[in-house]
């Protein structure tokens, strides 16, 4: 990912679809209203082994909520209950006030167009390259014509600074750029909720600020609700609008990042010490 991933300049052919055609009614960017995602009461297991137990959050539109704990909590689990990919054992999930966890599979493609994840591996098709990924989804809604579908796939791989790869292979690729190609195709589908599952996994320091960066901007810009996964509290420090912290099944939800660090919680207090986190002194 090169150093335009850092432009604040949306590009105009995003921005416009954002605005335009592809926008959904009723959404202004950084707008909140009720939440557009409520977890409540959700438990769900596996081979009898809690992974999610009573586990309640909620995310305002235009929010960044991070999901933080060690590997094996469950977080990942979150997002793909989120997706529709697993139904919990008993609880309620809610995407803009509708109840998800009784929806079959034409249900849940309706909320996959209104909530997308970038999945750790870019979950990218190997058989096509970097500009017809991006294009995927667009072509798939239909709708536009190939002249304005190209005018917005260039516009996103140059938000993501994936322009000298356009024509590339994910074959080709490192874990980094794949992620922010994954990224781009996922914009591509015009969601409300982006889910990203530990962007930060596997890339170097300087990616991952880039990383992080991306995300701000499409928040501050087009009023993107984000999920983010993540182990790394420096990582959510920047982006954490709202916290969950997973441990053992249990969850702790937190209205601040600051609210977090100021927790006299055991496990918490464990986690941040392994981490070798400190909050700044004001």
């Amino acid at each position: 990912m090169c150093d335009s991933v850092t432009n604040p300049e949306f590009p105009d052919a995003l921005g416009e679809a954002r605005a335009g055609e592809l926008e959904r009614p009723g959404q202004t960017a950084g707008e909140s209203f009720d939440p557009i995602i409520a977890f409540s009461h959700v438990y769900i297991s596996f081979d009898e082994r809690p992974v999610l137990e009573d586990v309640s959050f909620s995310v305002n539109r235009g929010q960044t909520l991070c999901i933080l704990g060690r590997s094996g909590v469950g977080k990942s689990v979150a997002l793909r209950l989120l997706m529709g990919f697993l139904k919990p054992d008993s609880g309620s999930i809610r995407v803009d006030g509708q109840e998800i966890t009784d929806l079959g599979e034409e249900g849940l493609r309706a909320i996959r167009e209104r909530v997308t994840m970038v999945f750790q591996n870019g979950a990218l098709f190997d058989s096509l390259s970097v500009r017809e990924n991006v294009a995927f989804p667009l072509r798939e809604r239909g709708g536009l014509d190939e002249d304005r579908i190209e005018e917005i796939v260039e516009g996103l791989i140059g938000q993501v600074g994936a322009e000298d790869v356009a024509d590339a292979f994910p074959s080709s690729l490192s874990t980094g750029r794949k992620r922010a190609v994954a990224i781009a195709r996922a914009l591509a589908s015009q969601p409300e909720v982006v889910l990203y599952d530990e962007p930060t996994t596997m890339v170097d320091p300087i990616i991952a600020r880039r990383m992080g960066d991306l995300i701000q901007r499409l928040k501050r810009q087009l009023g993107f609700t984000s999920i983010v996964v993540t182990h790394d509290t420096r990582f959510a420090e920047r982006l954490a609008d709202r916290v969950l912290f997973l441990d053992q099944g249990r969850a702790i939800f937190f209205d601040s990042f600051k609210a977090l660090v100021s927790s006299l919680e055991p496990h918490i207090l464990q986690f941040l010490a392994h981490d070798g986190f400190q909050l700044p002194s004001e």
